[in-house]
């Protein structure tokens, strides 16, 4: 077993018996080999990550279907403590069988809910938590290797919850799209904040560069300035969230350009948007007009160059 296992009786009693199991027997613990991946007919991954947090590292084995990309196996070396030991041996399980692609969906709390005993009771304490979310990363760094790629390649951005790996987009998108006011609304939504809190606020197990408190405080912030001002774009298009792009050209859209096309019996709706791309698709008598493509669509880029010069309009 790693280092720092001893543990008082009460905080022990806070561990899921499975993770008291897997920290005396791990199933999955144990080296892969080259001679290994040829008996299996893979290719050997060895990944490495290490905890800045605690000090804890951990070496992640996979054999890899090349022909799938399915993992056939999966191993795991752990160098600290038990709660580690215990995560990174239900890591490994739940990586066999997967892609490689499904495997990068892993969460550390998808590891931790697969430990409990049962579905409402937490599998380790709180304050144990930062030992056990090594998972996912050392699940990235395997994948960058099997597709030669850099691990940074493979990030979501800025992550503001470790434990679900949550980033700060993804915070600001749901507080937008849903309104959100509370922190434990987004917790709700995006189960950020939801098991060790110390990304709710300042004060937590662990101290952090950002937390959900400030991104809620920045984007309601923002948002009644939009309210106060609707017609004032403070952000430029460029450096908009999607969604706030999205939101802009439906409104322009809505405002401007749909009742003038519904004169001759026609409409446009949004398809997609890529950078100052945005991709429409004609409705109605639009749809099989001679000039949809000449006056019309230049009266409609037009009008959406509002939002930025650089802003190029095309038909599906």
């Amino acid at each position: 077993m790693g280092r720092n296992d001893l543990v008082s009786g009460n905080v022990w009693e806070q561990y899921s018996k499975k993770v008291q199991e897997r920290m005396n027997n791990p199933k999955f613990m144990g080296e892969l080999t080259e001679e290994d991946a040829k008996r299996l007919g893979g290719k050997l991954v060895v990944a490495d990550f290490g905890s800045e947090s605690c000090g804890d590292a951990v070496r992640l084995y996979w054999i890899v279907d090349e022909k799938t990309n399915k993992i056939i196996e999966s191993r795991f070396k752990s160098f600290g403590c038990g709660t580690a030991i215990a995560s990174s041996d239900a890591m490994a399980e739940l990586c066999i069988g997967k892609t490689v692609d499904e495997a990068t969906k892993i969460t550390n709390l998808d590891v931790e809910k697969f430990l409990r005993d049962d579905p409402n009771t937490p599998s380790v304490p709180p304050q144990k938590m930062h030992c056990s979310v090594m998972a996912y990363d050392v699940i990235l760094e395997a994948a960058a290797q099997y597709k030669g790629i850099k691990r940074e390649d493979l990030l979501n951005k800025e992550i503001v919850c470790e434990c679900a790996r949550v980033t700060k987009q993804e915070v600001i998108d749901a507080i937008r799209k849903y309104d959100l006011k509370t922190v434990d609304e987004i917790g709700e939504v995006t189960k950020a904040g939801t098991y060790c809190k110390s990304c709710r606020e300042p004060g937590g197990h662990e101290e952090k560069d950002i937390y959900l408190i400030d991104i809620l405080n920045e984007v309601r912030a923002e948002m009644e300035k939009e309210k106060q001002n609707p017609n004032n774009l403070e952000v430029n298009f460029d450096e908009m969230t999607m969604v706030q792009k999205i939101k802009a050209i439906e409104k322009i859209l809505n405002e401007e350009i749909k009742p003038m096309l519904a004169m001759d019996g026609g409409s446009v709706e949004l398809v997609d948007v890529r950078d100052n791309e945005i991709y429409l698709r004609y409705l109605g008598a639009c749809s099989t007009c001679a000039v949809g493509s000449g006056e019309t669509l230049k009266a409609i880029e037009s009008t959406l160059k509002k939002l930025s010069p650089n802003i190029k309009v095309i038909i599906t």
